[in-house]
């Protein structure tokens, strides 16, 4: 597929905005990574009792949390360059929009950034940062067994999906490694929450309507069955409600942060239940709606369910 024609012409930065609109949203990744790391910060400090840090500690979390993400659509390019010249030529880099070397390019043009931001705020911190880069380059060559694992679904999102609690621990660790030197007792818990929300946005984004279901694209509902996929998705669901509410506890809100999250559960599991009843392209994009919201208000009550108290108290 070629470059459409009203894209002929167009500068590299107009090419790069369409490909951020198509690929990366910046406006919508940008908010859920603020609510993400700033949350995700003051849930190491309730763990630990500690007052929240200074405005740095969420400057370098947001900052090279945005970089992280980036660099995760970039080696998503590069994985999924075959399969979409062959099934999904519409998209921008097989279409002639941007190409992936610039893509890529770009990605590791972050990596000095990331580490200076990283290295001003505390150069423990670069530890982390080498963790969370060390996964994403074996996620990228696939753990060196392709074939083996794309065999095993459900063993290649969970090997995909441990990238998740590993940013939440560089991003915790803004707060914990800079105070302290060593994590607040039950950080385990919120690590193992970031994992199951990442399991709710993967599987989420892979629910499709039997009419939108394409030959060489992977995806859950195909894989299993629209209803079987469904199912899943809200069973993880239930879970990280279960793990955000064992947060709660430790944070010292259970009340406020579980109603909270037991109001987005319910939404969730009713956009579920109507992809059940009538799986078109409306209720694929609610489930797929649903599942950033449920993220978005999950860290936002275990982040910020502790201060509104705090602050409401008299």
């Amino acid at each position: 597929m070629t470059v459409a024609t009203s894209e002929v012409g167009l500068s590299a930065l107009q090419r790069l905005w369409i490909y951020q609109r198509e690929r990366f949203p910046l406006a919508r990744t940008a908010l859920l990574l603020a609510v993400f790391t700033a949350a995700s910060i003051n849930v190491s400090a309730h763990l630990a009792g500690r007052p929240l840090p200074a405005w740095p500690s969420y400057l370098v979390a947001f900052v090279v949390g945005l970089i992280f993400f980036f660099q995760l659509r970039a080696c998503d390019e590069i994985k999924d360059a075959e399969e979409d010249r062959l099934y999904r030529p519409e998209r921008p880099i097989p279409r002639g929009l941007v190409s992936l070397s610039l893509i890529v390019g770009l990605a590791l043009a972050a990596v000095p950034v990331a580490i200076l931001a990283t290295a001003a705020l505390d150069l423990q911190l670069l530890w982390p940062l080498a963790l969370v880069w060390s996964w994403m380059a074996l996620m990228t060559a696939e753990f060196f067994v392709p074939d083996w694992l794309k065999a095993r679904p459900f063993l290649y999102l969970v090997s995909h999906m441990l990238i998740m609690p590993l940013i939440d621990l560089f991003v915790t660790a803004c707060e914990w490694l800079t105070v302290s030197g060593h994590p607040p007792v039950g950080l385990w818990l919120f690590l193992a929450l970031s994992f199951l929300n990442g399991c709710v946005l993967e599987i989420g984004r892979k629910i499709y309507a039997p009419a939108n279901e394409r030959t060489g694209v992977e995806t859950y509902s195909a894989l299993l069955g629209p209803r079987n996929a469904t199912l899943l998705w809200c069973a993880i669901l239930v879970a990280a409600f279960a793990f955000l509410i064992a947060v709660a506890v430790a944070i010292g809100a259970p009340r406020l942060v579980s109603a909270i999250g037991f109001v987005g559960l319910i939404a969730c599991l009713a956009c579920g239940f109507l992809f059940l009843r009538a799986p078109d392209a409306a209720a694929q994009s609610r489930i797929d709606a649903m599942s950033g919201l449920w993220v978005l208000i999950c860290y936002g009550a275990a982040g910020f369910a502790p201060l509104v108290l705090r602050w409401s108290a008299p």
